[in-house]
């Protein structure tokens, strides 16, 4: 018993000083945007919005804040299945759900993609166990595919492609999920150069599932990490994406989104909107 105790106490004692090492990294490193408090928002720049992966965890949360945002006046989600929060707002008409299987063809939504103004982005998996080739095929091809379609259909209205990286995606990062995200990002910013479009890689660090998903062991790990800037609620995150392409002459095209960042952001749409 002595013996399983003191391993105990050397696993807590290890736990502890990682979560402190964290925490004390991230309040370091993150966080190099400040909000400008005089920004121009542009009313109709999240008119119409697109949400990609809110049947998973992150996009659950994205779509939230699209449904709750007075700005926003329809709302499109692809997905390959549905969601509670997908049909209370199928339901309510409040989210038109297209189901889509292959995410690399929008050939049969053109008139669709012609008025959308702001795509959030939070489809996507773990690295953890896939196929390589299959992660590049999610997480490259698909969103290069979709800017690829969307720029096919020329407008000047505002419109901005917020893709969730998440933190450690890079090009020159060692591992190769983050180097295949990193390409990504560089490439869709590549192609929405001398257009209306602009790109934002989001390298968010862990997105808190929403209150509806979220149990005590959540709020703990929120708890634990909110000191390091190193947790963002989901809504928060489609907040700040809301924010940001609203906010049309602030950040230029390809520009990375830290949690810091995004937190950032949230906390100015929040103050805007004057929620808590």
């Amino acid at each position: 018993m002595k013996m399983l105790k003191r391993v105990l106490q050397v696993l807590v004692a290890g736990c502890a000083i990682i979560i402190v090492g964290f925490n004390l990294w991230g309040a370091v490193t993150l966080g190099v945007l400040t909000p400008d408090p005089d920004a121009y928002l542009d009313p109709a720049a999240n008119r119409v919005v697109m949400v990609f992966g809110a049947s998973g965890s992150v996009g659950d949360g994205l779509l939230k804040a699209a449904m709750e945002d007075p700005d926003v006046e329809e709302i499109y989600a692809l997905t390959r299945r549905l969601s509670p929060r997908l049909e209370r707002g199928q339901v309510s008409g409040r989210v038109k759900v297209m189901l889509h299987n292959d995410f690399t063809d929008y050939s049969e939504l053109d008139d669709t993609l012609a008025r959308v103004n702001t795509v959030m982005w939070g489809l996507g998996a773990s690295s953890i166990g896939m196929d390589a080739e299959l992660y590049r095929r999610i997480h490259v091809d698909f969103p290069i595919a979709f800017v690829e379609a969307w720029l096919d259909q020329p407008s000047d209205a505002p419109r901005a492609f917020h893709y969730v990286t998440g933190m450690g995606t890079g090009e020159q990062e060692s591992a190769q999920w983050a180097k295949d995200k990193g390409g990504a990002e560089r490439r869709v910013a590549e192609m929405a150069q001398g257009t209306s479009l602009r790109t934002f890689g989001h390298r968010s660090a862990w997105v808190r599932p929403t209150a509806e998903n979220a149990g005590p062991g959540i709020y703990l790990g929120e708890l634990l990490l909110k000191p390091g800037h190193l947790v963002i609620r989901g809504i928060d995150l489609g907040r700040a994406m809301l924010e940001i392409s609203a906010r049309t002459g602030e950040l230029p095209n390809g520009t990375l989104i830290d949690n810091k960042d995004a937190l950032d952001y949230a906390a100015a749409y929040r103050v805007r909107h004057q929620l808590d």
